[in-house]
């Protein structure tokens, strides 16, 4: 199993391939790639790479599959006996990273294998049964 440890959007993730990750808004058009070349740390079956801060050479790839909004936060100010209330609401904007690959120097690391498609599978709808009663 390999993982990367990467800085995006202000935050510093251990990031897996094959899997998404909801980050603060990276403003990328839904559906197109996106690399991170801010990479802190590489774990490659158990051989380990270290930045100084960042590797050189090393990148993530992914795809952007859509921009959300996270969950609502309630921001609540009161001054005790002055009668002074603010409450504010907060949604953070998102962007959901689908990991595709981890590369050092144009070598794949860990790449997803959710890039075969699906096969389809065949929906059978029952038919109505039939009774028959004799009286």
């Amino acid at each position: 199993m390999s993982y990367a440890i990467i800085e995006a959007g202000g935050q510093q993730l251990r990031v897996e391939p094959g899997r998404f990750y909801d980050l603060n808004y990276l403003g990328v058009d839904p559906d197109s790639s996106y690399t991170i070349d801010k990479v802190l740390l590489v774990n490659n079956e158990d051989e380990i790479t270290i930045g100084q801060p960042f590797i050189e050479g090393a990148t993530v790839e992914g795809t952007i599959l859509e921009h959300r909004r996270g969950r609502k936060i309630i921001v609540y100010k009161m001054r005790p006996k002055k009668k002074t209330r603010k409450k504010r609401g907060h949604r953070q904007e998102l962007s959901r990273l689908m990991i595709k690959a981890i590369k050092i120097n144009g070598k794949v690391i860990g790449e997803s294998s959710e890039d075969t498609p699906v096969a389809a599978t065949e929906v059978v709808t029952p038919e109505p049964a039939t009774t028959t009663e004799e009286e």
